[in-house]
């Protein structure tokens, strides 16, 4: 009998209980799930603050806390971006084992795997206005709560790391290039 085995894709910047949720929902599915940790050469931007290994940690340690997730059933593939959109699917194939499914709700992502037949499935979304790893980065930024949108071993590490600086350091330059090209641009 062939084994059910599904991809999810995602950066992951960072992990939050959205992601755990639409893991939670996928993992229930398959017998294999395929965790995609995407843009995996991207870090310290700030739509981009971790680095692929970072995000795998922080990933691994949740999965690892959870009672309800069987971690031993999921693979972590960092897979970096090419730029060609059409492409970038298969190269995704040529760095993960072979699947039967994609979870996704990004559109994009959606239509380049329906575009080639491949069953695309939509975990449904909780929360998503606050559950968003924009949303998490943000609230970093403004010194908001942002760990209640993240699961506790995440939060640690994250601390542990001093991401929360290092997101604060970013958004700060973010903000100082976003100004600078508002003002070559007047």
């Amino acid at each position: 009998m062939a084994i059910a085995r599904g991809i999810l894709v995602g950066r992951f910047q960072p992990f939050h209980l959205g992601h755990l949720s639409a893991v939670r929902h996928a993992s229930r599915e398959v017998d294999e799930l395929i965790l995609v940790v995407g843009s995996s050469q991207k870090s310290h931007e700030f739509r981009n603050p971790f680095t692929a290994g970072e995000r795998i940690e922080m990933i691994r340690d949740t999965l690892i806390a959870e009672q309800d997730i069987d971690e031993h059933r999921i693979m972590l593939i960092p897979v970096p971006d090419i730029d060609i959109h059409h492409l970038w699917t298969y190269q995704i194939d040529l760095l993960v084992p072979r699947y039967d499914r994609v979870y996704t709700n990004d559109p994009f992502t959606k239509y380049l795997f329906t575009e080639r037949g491949v069953n695309v499935i939509q975990p449904r979304l909780r929360k998503r206005r606050d559950l968003s790893a924009t949303q998490v980065r943000r609230r970093m930024a403004m010194d908001k709560d942002w760990q209640s949108l993240v699961s506790h071993t995440t939060a640690e590490f994250i601390v542990m790391i001093n991401g929360v600086g290092r997101v604060k350091s970013l958004f700060q330059q973010n903000n100082l290039s976003s100004q600078i090209n508002r003002h070559q641009h007047l």
